[in-house]
């Protein structure tokens, strides 16, 4: 039976070795060290570079992401594609390797009404026996999914089927939006890399999202405002918010180059490689402001 999502779920980043192929080493290595500070479970996403990968590596990573997983926590992995063919076989393919849910936003390369929206995730629903979640990651890639799309669904399938990580702008508003379209009822997960979450929390998300690479801040923030505790809950977010908004500034380039930069500096990855194409690489100036604001946040989680 699957497995609730709930908590802190981070989105692995993919390593590559220096021929390219996935590292499933350093892939363990960091679903360890997620799950030894306090992840509550594990996905792939868009800065998982899913959709830079073959079909055949995307099924390699979700199975090497869980067989590092170990039952620890819930797992879901990413099968949004260009099709409902494609991504169905990605889905299938990840309820036969163990996954609780799947993950799916839109096709990218065509603008769809919203009648196609909805049927493309009404037939990934119909298609399999585990939830999913339906990504609307417009603020950074793709077409928005309108609320009532959202809603419609939700009422369709309910909230044991359906879940929801909505990334359009602006996002706090239209969380609020399809928490009060689903009578406070939907589990709707926030996906800002922690930017956001102070603001998402108090709009009553069940989760979070993150990458990896400031895993341990956005779990030590999750659990200051699950306390209440709103003065550890600022003086946490100051650093991540700030390594976040460098981040944001190149997109998801951006992300994925910064992520990784710091995954390698925790030793856990032994290369930032990407998958190339790239468009964006930061510059010393901007890894020295990451540098120091990442020594920042260590600093606030040592133990007094």
């Amino acid at each position: 039976m699957p497995r609730n999502l709930s908590g802190v779920l981070p989105i692995v980043q993919t390593p590559f070795s220096a021929d390219d192929t996935i590292d499933t080493a350093a892939l363990k290595r960091s679903v360890d060290w997620a799950f030894s500070v306090g992840a509550h479970g594990v996905g792939t996403g868009m800065v998982s570079e899913t959709v830079r990968l073959t079909a055949g590596e995307r099924i390699q990573l979700i199975s090497a992401m869980i067989e590092a997983s170990d039952g620890r926590g819930p797992v879901f992995a990413a099968v949004g594609a260009e099709s409902t063919h494609q991504a169905l076989e990605f889905a299938r393919a990840a309820e036969r390797a163990g996954c609780d849910a799947v993950m799916a936003t839109p096709p990218m390369t065509l603008r769809l009404p919203a009648s196609a929206l909805r049927d493309y995730y009404i037939r990934l629903a119909e298609g399999i026996s585990i939830p999913v979640i339906v990504q609307d990651a417009s603020g950074y890639v793709g077409q928005p999914i309108p609320v009532e799309t959202q809603a419609e669904l939700f009422h369709k399938f309910g909230p044991d089927k359906v879940l929801f990580k909505p990334e359009a702008n602006p996002t706090g508003p239209l969380l609020s939006a399809l928490r009060d379209a689903t009578g406070g009822k939907a589990r709707i997960f926030e996906g800002s890399g922690g930017i956001y979450l102070i603001d998402s929390h108090q709009r009553g998300v069940a989760g979070t999202m993150p990458g990896m690479d400031l895993l341990d801040g956005v779990v030590a923030l999750w659990h200051a405002l699950g306390r209440g505790d709103i003065d550890l809950a600022d003086r946490l977010h100051q650093p991540i918010a700030a390594i976040v908004s460098l981040q944001l500034q190149a997109g998801l380039d951006g992300f994925l180059a910064i992520e990784k930069y710091l995954l390698v500096r925790r030793g856990l990855f032994s290369s930032d490689r990407r998958r190339e194409p790239f468009g964006w690489s930061p510059d010393r100036e901007t890894l020295n402001e990451v540098d120091r604001l990442f020594a920042r946040m260590q600093t606030m989680l040592q133990p007094t």
